[in-house]
Formats: C-alpha cells, structure tokens, sequence
C-alpha cells in the first residue's frame, strides 16, 4: 500500500524559510502534496513555484495580484490578503500549515489552522512574542503539535527529553557582524555592515536583528513560550562557529547539545517529518576535526542592550513583548530605509518601551491594536527625529 502522502500548505513560500522548505520537499516528494501557498509581491517567483508544485490555491498580498496571476494560471484559485490566509488555514483537505510569513500576519492564520486542529511548523517569530500565551494554549485545547523551525528552537526541542529533569536551556548565538566591534565603531556602522551576517542567509529584518542581538531575546521570548520555561532558566550564549544550535542542561549536570552545519535545511525538514528522521539535502556528514574549535562568550549587555531589554520584557509579561516586537520592527525598517543610525534601533525602542502602559491578559483583539497603536507612535517619533 503507497504511503499517504500529507497534505501541506505554505505560508510565505516566496521567502527566506519557504524557498528553503520547497528545497527541502523537492528531495522528499513521496512525503508532502503541496496544497496551498502564500507569497507577498513576488509574483514572479511564486508563478514559477505554482507551475512546479501545481497547488490547489494560492494567497498574495493584493487583488490586483490575484487578477494578474490568474490570467497565467487559470486551473488555480487565488485570494489575497488577511482574509486570503484565513481561507487556507480553514481547508478542511490540509494537515499541516508552515508558517514562513514574517511579521504579525502569520498570527490570525496560525490561530485558525491550530482550531482547525492542523499541525504547525512555525518559522514566524512574532505568533509567540505577540500572543504566546493564547497559541500555546489554544494548541493544548485542540491537540495540536507545534513544531519550531527556527534552528535554535528546533535543537532545543530534539534535546529535551524530560522537562522535569532540566536546570537550564542554553540558546546560542553567532554575535553577529559586530561581536568584534567596539561600540564606537558601530556608532557608525552602515546598512550594508549590519547585512553581512558572517554565518546565515537571511532576510533583511531578521539579519538586522541578529546584529543588534534582539533576534536572540525574541527567541528566549518564544523558547519561554514554546517549552514553558522561566526566563530565569534560559541563557544565552555567543558561539561564533555556529555548531552547536542549542543545547539542554539537565540536573545532573549533563549537557545535551544539538550539533550540524549551519543550515536550516536540517531544522526545516525535521519539523516536516517530525517524528520520523529522513535523508534530506545535508547528506555530508559533519567534520569534528574540521571544525576544530568552538568557542564560548558571555553576551555583552552594554554592547547588545537588545538582549537584556527582551529578557526584561518577556519577564514584566502582559503586552510588554508586543511592545517590543513593534516598536523595534519599525526601527528596523526605518534602518533598512536609511532613515536613522543602527544604535538607534534600540534607543526608539528603548524610550517606546518606557513610556509603554501594559495590558494584562490581553484578547487577541487588543494585542493587534496595541500593536498597531505602538507601530503609529514609532513612526512618529523616528519623523520627530527626522526633523531635528
């Protein structure tokens, strides 16, 4: 009897995780029927993926979008927008959805595909900083797995084996372009130095975050979230030779650590086939003798003040992460745009931050007007800063 193969839709196939995954399912094509996709403004792009993977629907940003593909592909259905990601997460035929979007819009979708108790490969940071609480628990109510994909969580996630046995998870770090740096030198530093992330190929926004180190607190905040545990109990740990993708640290005093090439193919594919352990596109065995050495740092909170003010965040709770999440994104795309410094992406969210009144027990609702209501006021303050 031919093994089923699981029916997959994916959010955000034009991106960074998604042209990976596609990589990754290119290799394993008895495992997946590709059912569903999601892309931005990359219409290029995904009408080549939607000849290739021949999916059943297609969601893209706008109508106009819609319109034009499909004059290209008219056997596809295509929608767009919010309300577009919505429709797919409602598809009674999916079993799984990985969530490759960046930014909030991968939260509404994520929460309708885990009430229509569909599995989550997660790779959309801001689903747990934003509203980690609600998934978690709406995933527990519906008996849904959430995988991560992101590396970091991934390792932890392969090394925990009993929760209750465990004293630390210890998330590690490359340290990014300016681990080296003094802070007067990034003072000055320019775009395209905070782009050259000396160990992985990602996305704009996130390879900013990765040189501010602010990509490491949102990732406590969603370890925090994903295996419930303290922020007292999470470390974080500059690694420059990114090896070792994280690791557990038990009570006996045994570390338990996830090790590989810096690839995300790996962590992509796991959270694919997971339980299961397949050959994929890392077929090459890892060198220990090439590698030769690997090297530990304590994060340097003066330097990285990112770091701490996530840790201080996800610790005060309520909709202090969704704080944080925002006001930082629109510093970040204020950089990408050349319109303030790079230290200045933590001092717009600094002062944002301190100036910020929480809610407690935050809906849903309120957690997206906050977020909106905090996004306005950023903006408004890089204009005021502008303009001196």
């Amino acid at each position: 009897m031919a093994e089923h193969k699981k029916n997959l839709a994916i959010l955000g196939s034009t991106g960074s995780i998604g042209t990976q995954s596609l990589e990754v399912l290119d290799l394993i094509p008895d495992k997946f029927n590709i059912i569903a996709l999601s892309a931005g403004n990359n219409i290029e792009l995904v009408s080549e993926q939607i000849k290739k993977y021949t999916p059943k629907i297609v969601c893209v940003k706008t109508k106009e979008a819609a319109d034009k593909l499909k004059e290209k592909h008219i056997n596809t259905k295509f929608v767009y927008g919010d309300s577009g990601l919505i429709e797919i997460a409602n598809l009674p035929e999916v079993e799984m959805v990985l969530v490759a979007v960046s930014g909030k819009i991968g939260l509404k979708p994520t929460i309708q595909a885990i009430k229509n108790k569909k599995d989550i490969a997660l790779a959309n940071k801001e689903t747990l900083v934003m509203a980690g609480d609600i998934v978690m628990k709406l995933a527990r109510e519906y008996n849904v797995n959430i995988l991560p994909v992101d590396s970091e969580h991934s390792a932890i996630f392969q090394c925990l084996s009993n929760r209750k046995e465990v004293k630390h998870l210890v998330i590690t770090a490359s340290g990014g372009p300016f681990r080296n740096s003094t802070l007067e030198e990034m003072k000055d530093a320019n775009l395209d130095e905070a782009l050259a992330h000396p160990r992985w190929k990602m996305g704009k926004k996130i390879t900013v975050d990765s040189a501010t180190l602010m990509n490491k607190g949102l990732e406590v905040i969603e370890a925090h979230h994903l295996f419930n545990f303290k922020y007292e109990d999470i470390k974080v740990i500059l690694h420059p030779q990114s090896y070792i993708h994280s690791a557990v640290e038990y009570n006996d005093g045994s570390i338990i650590a996830q090790i590989g090439n810096p690839s995300m193919h790996i962590p992509i594919q796991y959270a694919l086939t997971y339980p299961e352990r397949i050959e994929g596109i890392e077929t090459e065995s890892f060198d220990f003798v090439k590698a030769a050495k690997f090297e530990f740092y304590e994060p340097d909170m003066v330097k990285f003040p990112s770091l701490a003010l996530a840790f201080e965040a996800g610790k005060k709770g309520g909709t202090y992460p969704v704080c944080l999440n925002a006001a930082n994104e629109e510093a970040v795309f204020a950089f990408l745009e050349k319109k303030i410094k790079f230290l200045e992406i933590y001092e717009i969210t600094k002062k944002i931050f301190d100036e910020y009144t929480s809610i407690e027990n935050a809906t849903l609702e309120q957690i997206l007007e906050e977020d909106e209501k905090i996004r306005v006021k950023t903006r408004q303050l890089i204009s005021k800063m502008r303009a001196l």
